[in-house]
């Protein structure tokens, strides 16, 4: 039995991956049918689809796109199962600025690169996406030997760096705030702090209710301006104009407003799109 043959077989048995490689017209790609493949590429391929941690490789002078089913499940997305057998620089065309010459110097050098949680922009579930991945490119050679693609292996750190981003936010809020003497000081030193911290939050707002309770009042702003439409001086529960919902946060912990069609030119923070929504979250007084 041929080693063409073999590759098929295994390709067979390799469950719901191994089926949707097989429906790919390799004939169109420079990687060819499984039939004709090489050696080293089909050890290649079978070391991918068995390994269970997350990887993907690109071989050939297109840089033809394979991944296993870890790396379909955590990274991927809506770009599988289209992404098989594609050119690597189409699949992840929006960083290909970032990683193209990442593995242009592995192929280039033959040495293996190495990146800790570095932030990527991906375009997996139908929007732009932050993330973080922890990763390794590694060349891989053709049967005589030359460098002809390369292995990514990848653990993804999207959720541990957002989240420690965001303890760290609260945790350095809590102390600023904690050493105010007034509430003009604490909402002033909220401020401060919030607008240095651009990706979490783009921009806040403080309003304190008047003593009867009909009317929100600005107390402090984090990187917006005073005259944008989004923050009014004030606001008066239950007029057909209020810019936000002030008066559901009373029988309601929080309140998510969509904010995209109202305020198209919301400030942005660290990054290059505008908020689509506006949490709305009450501040209890301490016992109260």
């Amino acid at each position: 039995m041929g080693e063409g043959s073999s590759t098929r077989e295994f390709l067979e048995g390799a469950g719901d991956l191994g089926r949707d490689l097989l429906a790919v017209d390799w004939s169109r790609t420079p990687v060819g049918p499984p039939e004709a493949w090489s050696l080293s590429l089909s050890n290649a391929v079978r070391i991918l689809l068995t390994s269970k941690f997350s990887m993907w490789m690109a071989w050939g002078p297109e840089l033809t796109f394979f991944c296993n089913d870890a790396y379909r499940r955590d990274t991927l997305g809506t770009k599988y199962p289209w992404a098989l057998g594609r050119p690597a620089s189409e699949v992840w065309s929006e960083i290909w600025d970032a990683v193209g010459p990442r593995i242009d110097r592995v192929l280039a050098t033959g040495e293996a690169t190495w990146d800790e949680a570095l932030m990527l922009f991906l375009e997996r579930s139908g929007y732009v996406e932050e993330t973080y991945h922890t990763f390794s490119y590694s060349p891989l050679a053709d049967d005589a030997g030359a460098i002809t693609g390369m292995l990514c292996v990848v653990s993804e750190e999207t959720e541990r760096m957002v989240s420690l981003r965001r303890m760290s936010t609260l945790r350095d809020l809590g102390i600023r705030v904690g050493h105010a003497r007034t509430e003009a000081e604490a909402v002033a030193a909220a401020c401060e702090h919030l607008a240095a911290n651009g990706r979490s939050l783009p921009f806040a707002l403080v309003y304190t209710f008047d003593e009867d309770g009909s009317r929100a009042l600005l107390r402090g702003r984090a990187g917006i301006a005073a005259d944008h439409p989004a923050a009014p001086a004030s606001i008066a529960f239950g007029s057909a104009d209020q810019v936000w919902p002030m008066d559901r946060i009373w029988s309601e912990d929080s309140v998510v407003v969509d904010v995209d069609d109202r305020f198209p030119d919301l400030p942005c923070g660290a990054w290059d799109e505008p908020p689509l929504q506006v949490s709305l979250t009450p501040l209890l007084q301490p016992g109260s």
